[in-house]
């Protein structure tokens, strides 16, 4: 019986090494030094992924960096999709934008400026008010965190200015 789960496992590792899965892990940013400008929960978040998944350090300021990242914009919007019958919302969007620029102290880009967008769709029901309004603020956390590894992902992607 315990050789059965031996081989189980052995085939199952043998299947995953096949097909190319690897874990994720520490992204390879063009840059040594990043420095962020902001200080939105986003900077925030996107400071701690710098730190824990790249081997890029943050600088102390713009002119140590080799590279700066500023957000141009950040929105959260919430719209309304459907209605019931009785004219009573039954569905929203939440709509999460961000716009950020990449670039060198000397002001050339890394990459042209940049727009990620992001949806989630949640049911209402206003006998569920305060439960409606916690699942969107978890929403908009959990949109927040895949937005860091989008815009981590764009960074990885980009070109030194003059490598072209």
């Amino acid at each position: 019986m315990w050789w059965s789960r031996r081989l189980a496992a052995a085939v199952l590792c043998t299947i995953i090494a096949g097909c190319g899965f690897q874990l994720r892990g520490q992204a390879r940013l063009p840059f040594e030094k990043l420095y962020l400008l902001g200080t939105s929960p986003l900077v925030i978040e996107l400071r701690r992924s710098v730190v824990a998944g790249t081997h890029t350090k943050l600088a102390d300021g713009q002119r140590d960096a080799q590279a700066i990242l500023a957000l141009t914009h950040e929105s959260r919007d919430k719209v309304i999709l459907s209605f019931t019958t009785g004219g009573l919302v039954r569905e929203f969007q939440l709509r999460y934008r961000v716009g950020f620029r990449l670039f060198d102290p000397k002001g050339r880009n890394f990459m042209p400026p940049n727009e990620i967008e992001l949806t989630r769709d949640i049911s209402f029901n206003e006998g569920q008010v305060l439960a409606k309004e916690s699942e969107e603020a978890l929403l908009f956390r959990d949109m927040q965190s895949d937005m860091v590894q989008q815009i981590i992902r764009r960074l990885v992607a980009a070109k030194v200015p003059g490598d072209e």
